[in-house]
């Protein structure tokens, strides 16, 4: 889906948004979580959360929300993780609306054209679009056996990679255990560049029926709001969904296929009350 004529706020005009959501969840959230309270409190319409940003397999409204939340940093109003959490700083536990919403220029920020790609060097998920394309260019059964690797080092045991005709559309199995339970979960890939919709979680939710209660599916695209609904439907087993920047985040966690590189900064500071003492 295209922009068309849908007035979609800027990174500037998000950022307020963000602390509002932030601050509605305790005061860090991950990513996705922080998305789908910003959807709900701002009250966006499916239409408006379906548009993709040109060249990627982001959405448009979670390119600039983003944005948002590095301009919010760069101001010392977030901190974050490796692993996708960002918390208010005390800082941003205090800003108001029109501290947070204040102009930003700094290179790379895209406040006066929100459409455009940011300067590479700036773009806080370059390296995720990077991996989402390499992920595209794997065949379906390659992607399956990346998610049963995944499935292992995040600690799940027997997982095996289904096929042929009794598969029933479930792409694999794995025995995760809780303490002293234990019990299968089953996974599904979709390979997609757009959304995937609650029909496709349905129906992998049918092909668990009688044979298990834990699903797990994962996506290079991402999931609608209303997927993400039926996979948490009251009464109906709970689907847990992996979309494609979770994925990413999930494959830089155990470094499959991301190499990370830590740098150690120093901040030095001449201290003149030191040398009164002599």
């Amino acid at each position: 889906m295209q922009m068309a004529n849908i007035k979609i706020p800027t990174p500037q005009q998000l950022r307020w948004p963000v602390l509002q959501a932030i601050r509605t969840l305790g005061g860090s959230a991950h990513i996705s979580d922080i998305s789908e309270e910003v959807a709900r409190q701002e009250g966006y319409t499916e239409e408006l959360l379906l548009i993709m940003h040109p060249g990627t397999r982001q959405t448009e409204i979670d390119y600039r929300l983003a944005w948002a939340r590095t301009e919010l940093k760069k101001i010392g109003a977030l901190t974050n993780s490796t692993r996708g959490v960002w918390a208010l700083t005390p800082q941003g536990r205090e800003l108001t609306q029109d501290e947070a919403e204040q102009k930003i220029d700094w290179p790379g920020s895209p406040q006066s054209t929100p459409a455009s790609s940011p300067d590479l060097g700036e773009d806080p998920d370059r390296w995720r679009e990077q991996l989402l394309d390499q992920l595209l260019a794997m065949t379906p059964a390659a992607f399956e056996q990346l998610a049963k690797r995944l499935l292992r080092e995040a600690g799940f045991r027997k997982v095996e990679v289904l096929g042929g005709s009794g598969d029933g559309g479930l792409n694999g199995v794995g025995i995760y255990r809780l303490s002293l339970v234990s019990f299968p979960t089953f996974f599904q890939c979709k390979r997609y560049r757009g959304s995937v919709g609650p029909d496709k979680v349905r129906d992998f939710r049918g092909a668990m029926a009688g044979r298990g209660n834990k699903g797990l599916m994962f996506t290079t695209g991402s999931f609608t709001r209303s997927a993400r609904a039926e996979a948490t439907r009251d009464g109906a087993p709970t689907v847990d969904l992996i979309g494609g920047y979770e994925l990413c985040d999930l494959l830089k966690e155990y470094e499959l296929g991301v190499k990370v590189t830590k740098r150690i900064e120093e901040d030095v500071e001449v201290d003149p009350e030191f040398f009164d003492q002599f």
